[in-house]
C-alpha cells in the first residue's frame, strides 16, 4: 500500500489502488508546478530589486590604478561573482564573505576561492559605486552586506560587458543562476596616443631624437677619487607628434691635462626656426672655449687658491670675480658672436633670417677638485635650474635665477642683445663658490624643472631638491620606469638617464635634458 492510499484510508476516504495512484500522480504535478511558481516569483522578485540598485561601474584608464566595489545586502544575494573580466586585466574578490554564508541556505556554494590571494583584498577606499536604497524601516536590510571588490590596472582600452552572477537568497542547487549585464569602459593611456615621428635627417640643422653620454674620470692619486659626469637629452613628446627636431642640447667634457670639468647644457626656443642650432652653437661653443682656456690653468688655480687663503674677503672676491668673467664670462659672448655669425650665413641661403630663428638659453659650469674642495663657477641665462646639491649636509645652493621675460611664460635669450649689454650685465650671471664637496651638481632644461619642481619657489627648497634626488635614483615605478643607478663607473647611467627621461606628467611634454656630476 502506497503512503498516499494510507493516507486517504486514514481520513476514511474510499479509493481503490488506482485511484489512489492517480491521486498521487495528481498531487505531486499539481503542487510541483506551484512550489517551482512561488520559487520563481521570489526570484524575479529579488532580481528586480537587484536592478533597482542600479549597479554601475565608473571608467577606468589603462594603466592607472582601478578600484570600485559593489555592495548588496544579504537579503537579496547568498553569493555573487564576476564573468568576463579578463580581457580587461583587472582582478575581483568577494569580502566578508563568512556572514554571507551563515544567512544563505546550507546547499550555497562559494565561488571566491575561484579568484586572487586575499593579499590582493587589500584596496585603500576604494570608491563605492552601489549601496542599498533606503526606503522605509520594514524594508532595510540588517547592515549586512556582500561586497564585492574589482581592483588593478587595465591593460586594455576600449568598451567591456561584464556578467554580474548572483545566487538569490535563498537560493539551493538546481535553480538557475541569476545575473546582469554591466557595461564598463577605459580610456587609452594618454602616452598611447602620442606620436613619436623621427625628424627628417634631411632637415636643415638636423640632430638626433635623443642623446646620452657617461665620462668616467679615473682615480686621482693627488685627489682621491673623483666624480664622473652623466647626461641625456630626450625630444619632447610635443616635438615627437609633429615629427619637429630637439631643440634642446648638452656637451660635456672633462680636461685630462688640467682635471677640470666642463658642463654646458642649452634650451632652444620653441618658437625659433633654428633654435635647435643655437642651442647646439651654444653649448659646443663654451666648451671649446674653457678647453683651450684651462689646458694651461696655472693662473688661474693660483687665483682660485689666494682667494681661498685671502684676508680680505671682499677685495679677493672681486680679483676672482674678474678672472671668472675673462673665462666664463667671456664664452658665453663668444657663444653668442658665434650663433650670429651662423644667422648671417644661413641669410644668406635663406633670405629673412635673423638671429631671432636661432634663440636659446645657456648654463653651463666649469669646476675641478682641489684639496681643500671643489671651486665651481658658472653663467646661467634663461629658465631650467643648475644647482649645487649636498644630501648628507642638508644644503643646496642655485647657481642663478630662473630668468622671466617681459610676460608670464617667458624667458631670456642667450641671443638677445641686453644679455651682453656692459660689463655688469654679465658679472650679474657670473656664480663662483668654494665647495667642501656635494653630492651632485645638476644642469637642467625646464623639460626637466617644471614637471619636478613645479614653482620656482620650490626651486628653493632643500625638500624639493631631495625628492628629486631621490626620484632619480627610485624611478617611476607605476609608470615601469627604473632609477639611474649613480654610483661610481656605471656606464649604463647613461641609458638609464635617457629611460628615466620618459616620465609620464600631464601638460609637460617639452624636450627633456639634464646633466649630473657626482
Amino acid at each position: 500500500m502506497s503512503i498516499v492510499s494510507s493516507l486517504l484510508d486514514k481520513h476514511g476516504i474510499k479509493a481503490s489502488l488506482a485511484q489512489a495512484d492517480d491521486f498521487e500522480k495528481w498531487l505531486i504535478e499539481k503542487n510541483w508546478d506551484l512550489y517551482n511558481e512561488d520559487k520563481m516569483n521570489n526570484r524575479v522578485i529579488i532580481e528586480n530589486e537587484i536592478k533597482k540598485l542600479g549597479i554601475r561601474f565608473a571608467n577606468g584608464t589603462v594603466k592607472k590604478d582601478y578600484n570600485a566595489q559593489i555592495e548588496v545586502p544579504f537579503d537579496l544575494v547568498s553569493d555573487m561573482w564576476i564573468e568576463g573580466l579578463e580581457p580587461t586585466g583587472l582582478n575581483w574578490t568577494v569580502e566578508d564573505f563568512s556572514k554571507c554564508e551563515i544567512k544563505a541556505d546550507s546547499s550555497t556554494t562559494t565561488h571566491q576561492e575561484n579568484e586572487l590571494n586575499s593579499a590582493n583584498e587589500q584596496q585603500d577606499k576604494p570608491e563605492v559605486i552601489c549601496f542599498y536604497e533606503d526606503k522605509n524601516e520594514e524594508e532595510k536590510p540588517n547592515g549586512d552586506k556582500c561586497i564585492l571588490k574589482i581592483f588593478g590596472k587595465p591593460i586594455k582600452s576600449g568598451d567591456f560587458t561584464i556578467k554580474l552572477c548572483y545566487k538569490h537568497y535563498g537560493w539551493i542547487e538546481g535553480e538557475p543562476i541569476s545575473y546582469i549585464n554591466i557595461p564598463i569602459a577605459f580610456n587609452p593611456d594618454p602616452r598611447t596616443l602620442w606620436k613619436n615621428i623621427p625628424t627628417p635627417e634631411k632637415s636643415l640643422f638636423y640632430k638626433p631624437d635623443s642623446e646620452c653620454e657617461y665620462i668616467k674620470i679615473e682615480e686621482s692619486s693627488e685627489t682621491g677619487p673623483r666624480k664622473d659626469i652623466v647626461a641625456a637629452s630626450q625630444r619632447g613628446r610635443s616635438h615627437a607628434q609633429d615629427g619637429k627636431a630637439r631643440d634642446d642640447h648638452f656637451k660635456i667634457h672633462h680636461c685630462d691635462e688640467s682635471d677640470w670639468y666642463i658642463l654646458a647644457v642649452a634650451d632652444g626656443a620653441g618658437s625659433a626656426k633654428y633654435s635647435r642650432q643655437g642651442s647646439r652653437i651654444a653649448c659646443d661653443t663654451v666648451v671649446e672655449y674653457c678647453v683651450n682656456k684651462l689646458k694651461d690653468s696655472t693662473e688661474l688655480e693660483d687665483a682660485i687658491r689666494a682667494y681661498k687663503t685671502a684676508e680680505d674677503e671682499e677685495s679677493s672676491r672681486k680679483q676672482m670675480a674678474n678672472v671668472i668673467y675673462n673665462i666664463v664670462g667671456n664664452a658665453a659672448f663668444s657663444a653668442h658672436k658665434t650663433i650670429k655669425e651662423q644667422a648671417k650665413q644661413t641669410a644668406n641661403d635663406i633670405p629673412g633670417v635673423s638671429i631671432k630663428d636661432f634663440a636659446t638659453t645657456l648654463m653651463f659650469s666649469i669646476c675641478k677638485k682641489f684639496d681643500f674642495g671643489w671651486f665651481v663657477a658658472s653663467y646661467w641665462v634663461g629658465d631650467g635650474a643648475m644647482c649645487i646639491f649636498n644630501k648628507e649636509k642638508g644644503t643646496f645652493k642655485l647657481l642663478g635665477i630662473p630668468d622671466e621675460g617681459e610676460f608670464s611664460g617667458q624667458t631670456r635669450f642667450l641671443t638677445m642683445p641686453e644679455i651682453f649689454n656692459g660689463g655688469k650685465a654679465i658679472m650679474d650671471r657670473l656664480r663662483f663658490s668654494i665647495e667642501e664637496d656635494f653630492t651632485a651638481l645638476f644642469l637642467m632644461t625646464d623639460g626637466i624643472s617644471d614637471p619636478m619642481f613645479e614653482t620656482e619657489n620650490n626651486l628653493n627648497s632643500f625638500n624639493k631638491w631631495a625628492e628629486f634626488w631621490d626620484k632619480l635614483k627610485t624611478g617611476f615605478p607605476d609608470d615601469e620606469i627604473s632609477g639611474v643607478d649613480l654610483k661610481d663607473d656605471n656606464e649604463e647611467s647613461k641609458d638609464q638617464l635617457l629611460k628615466w627621461m620618459d616620465f609620464w606628467s600631464p601638460g609637460n611634454h617639452d624636450d627633456r635634458t639634464l646633466v649630473i656630476l657626482y
